[in-house]
């Protein structure tokens, strides 16, 4: 697999552990309030949401570094993780911001193209 995609899916990866950390642990601490633009209200309401949530982007965050440990043996793990990681991606732009298809959705795209191009 080239260094390209492998510094790609590392990089999904880690924003997924960003954000599970944000989801899970800063939901209503103002890094949290501040980087989802939540009241302090909204935040306290919706904490246990963001943190079952947070625990999904845990999830994927995993899935891809257990590919990236297999080597190319892990080339379905990659491809699965990241397909969800898009489709997660998608779903949450037509569904509450156009913002996380940028943030979410295209590096994991790029990071699949990066994949596919390495095999």
């Amino acid at each position: 697999m080239s260094i390209v995609a492998i510094v790609l899916i590392a990089l999904v990866a880690l924003l997924h552990i960003y954000f599970m950390i944000l989801e899970m642990f800063l939901w209503d601490k103002p890094a949290g309030m501040k980087a989802f633009g939540n009241t302090q209200q909204a935040a306290t309401a919706t904490k246990v949401l963001a943190a079952n949530q947070g625990l999904y982007n845990g999830f994927l965050a995993a899935g891809l570094i257990v590919g990236l440990l297999m080597g190319a043996a892990g080339f379905h793990f990659k491809l699965f993780f990241l397909v969800c990681v898009i489709v997660a991606g998608v779903y949450g732009a037509a569904t509450a911001s156009k913002k996380i298809l940028y943030v979410q959705a295209l590096p994991a795209a790029l990071a699949l193209a990066a994949l596919f191009l390495a095999k």
